[in-house]
């Protein structure tokens, strides 16, 4: 080997040495930036959503820091004694993977936070009410099957173990995945909330100011399921599939996808959602376009007394 040969070896040895001992969080250093605690994700997917939490936080809230990855803002803003970092999540069960992933590596998030809308499953529950569930599943992640030749039924691959009744030939399924200490991905049937959170969130329904929507004092209801998939449900008979088989309290298209990231990194998450439409079972069209607004408000408002809630070091 020439001199040269041997310099440049040298050289590249300790730039990858170098390369393999600078943290990964150099991007999380710069991103907490200012941020001296615990850093608290809170998103909502679209604009009546990120306003309505933005609101919130309007008056009593100190801006830290801004930065803008991938084409999203995010903000690092100081509030009731917590770091918090804001930003959307996007619509939709990819949107919200991915950006939640982003916030976890590039920021180091060790809370997530969500609060929009939804739509009802439940048939106790009212346009306006607020709801928080304990664990979330997939309600799109499933097989699409033939009918029998006879008509009487639908062909089973081998693979497919029914775990849910079927709608039609939809016939519903876990997902798999993998994390830490895992050999190989899994089966999962749901994603639960940090049972913290949910304490917190418990104790933080009693400090929310009176809501009301339409002449009606809004509900809020701790606890049950949740589902999410990539679609924006608004049929009736779907609803009232969905109701018999998972008893969820609503449906949106981020929710489940943000939990399972969660999971995976094993982040704390809560997510509360106010019902803005029925999903379906109204009668005539939705009128989602006209509660999404003031509805938002309703979860956002329980949102606040959730982190005023949460202890340093939770």
């Amino acid at each position: 080997m020439s001199r040269l040969q041997s310099s440049f070896a040298i050289l590249w040895i300790a730039f990858f040495l170098t390369a393999c001992s600078t943290p990964r969080p150099q991007a999380v250093q710069a991103g907490r930036r200012g941020a001296t605690r615990p850093l608290i994700a809170v998103m909502g997917a679209y604009a009546p959503e990120l306003a309505a939490n933005d609101a919130v936080f309007a008056e009593s809230a100190t801006l830290v820091s801004s930065e803008r990855v991938n084409g999203l803002e995010f903000r690092l803003i100081r509030f009731a004694g917590h770091d918090l970092l804001l930003f959307p999540s996007g619509v939709s069960m990819v949107n919200a993977a991915m950006n939640t992933q982003l916030a976890i590596d590039r920021f180091g998030v060790t809370h997530v936070l969500f609060a929009g809308i939804a739509g009802g499953i439940n048939p106790e529950r009212h346009i306006g009410d607020v709801v928080i569930p304990e664990r979330w599943h997939h309600h799109s992640e499933a097989a699409y099957l033939n009918p029998t030749p006879d008509g009487k039924g639908y062909v089973i691959p081998k693979y497919f173990k029914a775990s849910h009744e079927n709608f039609g030939f939809i016939f519903p399924d876990h997902v798999w995945a993998i994390r830490d200490g895992m050999k190989a991905p899994e089966r999962q049937s749901t994603f639960a909330v940090d049972p913290g959170l949910l304490d917190i969130a418990r104790k933080a329904v009693r400090q929310a100011p009176r809501m009301e929507f339409r002449g009606r004092v809004a509900e809020v209801h701790v606890g049950g399921d949740g589902i999410a998939g990539p679609v924006f449900m608004d049929n009736r008979e779907y609803r009232r599939w969905a109701f018999r088989v998972w008893k969820a309290e609503c449906l949106d298209m981020e929710s489940t996808a943000i939990g399972q990231v969660c999971w995976a990194n094993r982040v704390p998450f809560l997510i509360i959602r106010s019902l803005s439409d029925l999903a379906g079972g109204q009668e005539g069209m939705n009128d989602a376009d006209f509660t999404e607004g003031p509805v938002a408000q309703h979860a956002s408002l329980i949102l606040r007394e959730v982190i005023r809630g949460i202890t340093v070091g939770h």
